[in-house]
């Protein structure tokens, strides 16, 4: 005996909501924003000093203080920007990018590539692959390396993030010095005609072809999907690293001395911005982790110029990156990458202590 089959259910799906409708639901989210944000100093106080009844002025209550008060601000902070960085990057995919460099000489494709590196979707896991996409499209190697320096070193998050702990002026010598460290290094790495340190199997590859890139033709709406997505992605893996960084620079606000910082790493030492960078090559951290360690140390007496060195050399120079890079170049040509980008963030570190 045979039994009929059940029937299919369908759902209908639910209309799209009119387009007034999510103006005024983004309209709200941004009043929420903005009314959360202007909270966070004063939520920090109460929190620390009444509810959980910590004497004002102890160091546990300065760590904590700073703690309460830099979490919920960097990762507001961190959720516009990579909001609106998901909606640029909607109109720049890695696609595009590898179209736009692929043939351009070196000069002006070093430049090129230093700026695209800022705007391009790009993590240590995502090396590898570029790289390889880069080379076989036939963008020269110096113009593939200022792209692979400055796409984590120029961060468009720490440049917000830095826009707003410490000034426009800040960010913007940030990035001037990343771009050009990225756009000198790729130079001189060109300049060496080190094609054959790379491993010998990505040459072997077949060529890709740089032209022939899908247009782009996605709407307002999907753009805005895209920036939702890449909230929920990159703000959903690095929070932790945030708020590691933002409980160090805690730790460093309350309890390191303050002239410990500057007699360590003070602008009338020589050694302080090596010792900067030094310290800074181990540490695994994405920008917005470091920028609260940045915030912590400058808080302390340490002067602008190691700051920065120690931060580029966190962001560009980690010891992770080296061994997932290991598996297209040579051990030589990483050496001599890492020797470019050190000697680069050196000398913008001496620089900035000897004139600020």
């Amino acid at each position: 005996m045979s039994s009929a089959p059940l029937p299919v259910q369908t759902t209908t799906p639910l209309p799209a909501p009119p387009p007034e409708h999510r103006m005024l639901w983004g309209a709200a989210g941004i009043v929420l924003w903005v009314a959360l944000y202007r909270q966070t100093a004063s939520a920090a106080h109460w929190l620390t000093y009444n509810l959980f009844g910590i004497g004002e002025g102890t160091r546990l209550g300065e760590s904590v203080a700073f703690f309460l008060y830099d979490v919920p601000k960097v990762l507001l902070l961190l959720v516009a920007v990579v909001f609106a960085v998901g909606v640029i990057r909607s109109f720049v995919t890695p696609e595009r990018t590898r179209q736009i460099l692929a043939g351009k000489r070196e000069s002006i494709g070093n430049v090129l590539a230093g700026g695209l590196g800022i705007v391009t979707p790009f993590c240590s896991c995502s090396a590898v692959p570029l790289f390889i996409g880069f080379v076989k499209s036939g963008v020269p190697l110096g113009v593939t390396f200022s792209f692979l320096i400055a796409a984590p070193m120029v961060n468009e998050v720490a440049l917000v993030l830095l826009a707003g702990l410490f000034g426009p002026w800040v960010a913007l010598l940030y990035l001037g010095t990343g771009l050009t460290i990225a756009i000198v290094a790729g130079w001189v790495i060109g300049r060496l005609h080190l094609e054959g340190w790379v491993e010998p199997w990505v040459t072997a590859m077949p060529a890709m072809r740089a032209g022939e890139v899908v247009p782009n033709r996605l709407g307002w709406g999907d753009r805005v999907q895209a920036g939702r997505e890449a909230v929920a992605e990159i703000v959903g893996n690095v929070w932790p690293w945030v708020v590691a960084g933002i409980a160090v620079g805690a730790v460093i606000h309350g309890y390191v001395p303050t002239g410990s910082m500057a007699s360590l790493l003070g602008a009338g030492r020589w050694w302080s911005v090596p010792l900067a960078v030094v310290l800074g090559v181990p540490m695994y951290s994405n920008a917005a982790g470091i920028i609260p360690i940045v915030q912590a140390l400058m808080e302390k007496g340490a002067p602008l110029g190691s700051v920065l060195a120690f931060m580029m050399s966190v962001i560009a120079l980690s010891f992770p990156e080296m061994v997932i890079l290991r598996k297209v170049l040579q051990p030589r040509l990483i050496a001599v990458f890492v020797g470019v980008v050190t000697v680069g963030i050196v000398l913008v570190g001496f620089l900035f202590n000897a004139v600020l």
